[in-house]
Formats: C-alpha cells, sequence, structure tokens
C-alpha cells in the first residue's frame, strides 16, 4: 500500500464578535474572550488609567486620579512587576530568570513600556554559555554580558538580523573551546541531578 501525505491541520482562523458598548464604541472580541482591555495614557494630563470593555456591552474605565496616593503608587508598582515577571514564565531555571529581569531592566530604562521581544531573543541557556566564556577567556561575568550585549547591538545598528539564541548557538559549536567546555558543564550539571546511578538500575535489569 502507497504511503500517502498528510497536510498538517490548518490552524482555525480567529472569530471576532462585535458588540455595541453602552457608550456607542463597537468592540470586536476574539473568540470567547469576555472582556477586552485597554491601558490608556494622557500625556498631557499625565493620567493614566484603563478601560473595561464586557461582552455584555458595558464598559468601566478607571483613572489613576480617581484613587488616592498610596493606590496609585502601589497600581504603578504591580504593573511593573507584572510586566517583568511575564518574561519568565514557564522558565525554570533560576540564572536564566535573573538574566532575563536584568534585560528586561534595561529594555524599560532605555527603550520603554512597549519594546517589543522576539521569543528567539530569550535567555535559554545563556547562563551556561556565559559560564563557558568565563572559563574560556577568564574575563568576569559581567564583561562577558556586556561583551554579548554589545554584539547584539552592533547587529542592530547595522540592520543585520541576529537573535539571542543565533549568538549563543555560535558558542555552542562543538569544535570550538567553549562548544568543549558547555558540553563538560551540561554533564556535570546531569550528574549532579541524576536520583539514580543508571548503571546500577542496569544491574537491576540482569
Amino acid at each position: 500500500m502507497s504511503e500517502q501525505a498528510v497536510a498538517p491541520a490548518a490552524k482555525s482562523k480567529t472569530e471576532y464578535t462585535p458588540v455595541v458598548m453602552t457608550d456607542g464604541r463597537t468592540v470586536n472580541f476574539a473568540g470567547t474572550r469576555q472582556v477586552d482591555k485597554t491601558p490608556l495614557i494622557d500625556v498631557a494630563a499625565s493620567r493614566f488609567g484603563v478601560r473595561f470593555d464586557f461582552r455584555s456591552g458595558a464598559t468601566m474605565t478607571l483613572w489613576n486620579d480617581e484613587m488616592d496616593a498610596e493606590t496609585q503608587l502601589m497600581s504603578g508598582a504591580h504593573g511593573i512587576s507584572q510586566k517583568v515577571g511575564d518574561e519568565w514564565s514557564g522558565e525554570k531555571d533560576i540564572d536564566t530568570i535573573v538574566l532575563t529581569a536584568e534585560s528586561m531592566f534595561k529594555r524599560l530604562k532605555t527603550e520603554g513600556w512597549s519594546a517589543p521581544r522576539e521569543a528567539a531573543d530569550s535567555f535559554s541557556g545563556a547562563p551556561i554559555v556565559i559560564k563557558a566564556i568565563v572559563e574560556a577567556t577568564g574575563k568576569t561575568v559581567e564583561q562577558v554580558k556586556a561583551f554579548l550585549d554589545g554584539k547584539m547591538e552592533a547587529a542592530k545598528a547595522k540592520g543585520e538580523k541576529l537573535t539571542r539564541q543565533e549568538l549563543y548557538s555560535s558558542f555552542r559549536n562543538p569544535a570550538s573551546k567553549t562548544g568543549k567546555i558547555i558540553k563538560r558543564l551540561e554533564e556535570e550539571k546531569i550528574t549532579k541531578t541524576a536520583k539514580f546511578d543508571a548503571d546500577e538500575l542496569l544491574g537491576e535489569m540482569d
């Protein structure tokens, strides 16, 4: 019987439901979404708020100057906490989390709240690459971080497409000095975290 290639199932297109709000606006709700949240910034009046549009048609807006000073500050602190924390969602490695937080702090200070980050720009695997470069060069962790950031910024200035994962992969080349160090470090990590002695388990099967 001849084999036939099976085409991958096409992703279902998101359906939008238009709902007329009580203030006359029409809001399109994606899929089964019940609430649509819109941040509002009034630079001239130095105020900010959030508008909540509900699938029922109800709409509510809360401005910061409608709250007392302490609550305003707390809402700002919560926003930063949520923004930074979301960057490492699902990440388990603490060293990767720290690097991600450092990067997010820098982005907020220099590029603003809406600075984009692509998935390939994640710091996954970065800690062990940095450790390998430190060992190979004798440089400090901060010097290595500055070097890697410099490579990213230089590529960006030239209009070149370079992701962090592509940069890290270069140091993972098995034939390179850092690649060999990374292999050893990864093997050491596996040895330390192994719950059982594999040879003993195999012996139990004899």
